[in-house]
């Protein structure tokens, strides 16, 4: 696993990361490649996932993360350049608020959003973490993710593996005062060059200006601003 540097686990780590990087793999492959014990290389994983140092796929493999290119060299994230160009225009579309969330283990975290400049909003923060059991981005972040962490936050969930099965059928995801009372919101998956699912575009605002069925009224729109990002990706 490379050179020791007498710290038993940074040297785990940075092997953790090596193999990592060579390949992305899931937790089977990368206990064959590291020779770590299962526990410890998951631990590990979770751990370097929690920093950014590396992010999981929606099939379970994890690859290098954010983290590491901005240390490397502070170059920008190709997903933020996206949503700066992206977002504004779906506010400007719609009206409404807008975000772009990233899943973070148990929880997505707004990486980017877009206010209108007056009347009522829902105001999320660039940073915010929020839980991954509520709200249409949810839906769609656990919809495209590994089946077995979808099944995993389900029994504490507003929303059922049934919900889940007609997201990823129709496409994007709607939600009524599921994370905040009066609160609604739509949300598009937003995929890289290689189709995977790397993040939720989402509209949001009160329910009585957007109504009870949001996705009728900005679907077609945020599907279009979700295609816009991947192709800038």
């Amino acid at each position: 696993m490379g050179q020791s540097s007498g710290i038993g686990v940074l040297d785990k780590a940075v092997g953790v990361l090596r193999v990592v990087a060579e390949e992305p793999c899931g937790l089977t492959e990368l206990c064959e490649r590291t020779g770590l014990p299962r526990a410890t290389a998951h631990r590990l994983a979770v751990g370097l996932e929690a920093h950014g140092m590396l992010v999981r796929t929606p099939d379970g493999r994890w690859r290098p993360g954010p983290t590491l290119t901005e240390l490397a060299g502070g170059r920008p994230d190709p997903l933020l350049d996206a949503a700066s160009a992206v977002l504004p225009r779906l506010r400007d579309i719609t009206g409404e608020s807008v975000q772009l969330y990233r899943r973070d283990g148990v929880q997505r975290v707004c990486i980017a959003s877009a206010e209108p400049p007056v009347g009522l909003r829902d105001t999320v923060p660039v940073g915010a973490r929020m839980p991954m059991t509520a709200g249409s981005g949810a839906k769609v972040l656990a919809a495209w993710s590994d089946p077995a962490f979808a099944r995993s936050i389900l029994p504490e969930a507003t929303f059922s593996e049934r919900v889940l099965v007609d997201v990823r059928r129709r496409g994007w995801a709607q939600s009524v005062a599921e994370r905040e009372p009066g609160v609604a919101s739509v949300s598009a998956p937003v995929r890289d060059s290689a189709g995977q699912v790397v993040a939720a575009v989402s509209v949001s605002g009160p329910v009585e200006r957007i109504g009870r069925r949001p996705g009728v009224r900005w679907a077609a729109d945020l599907l279009a601003a979700a295609e816009a990002l991947q192709h800038r990706l």
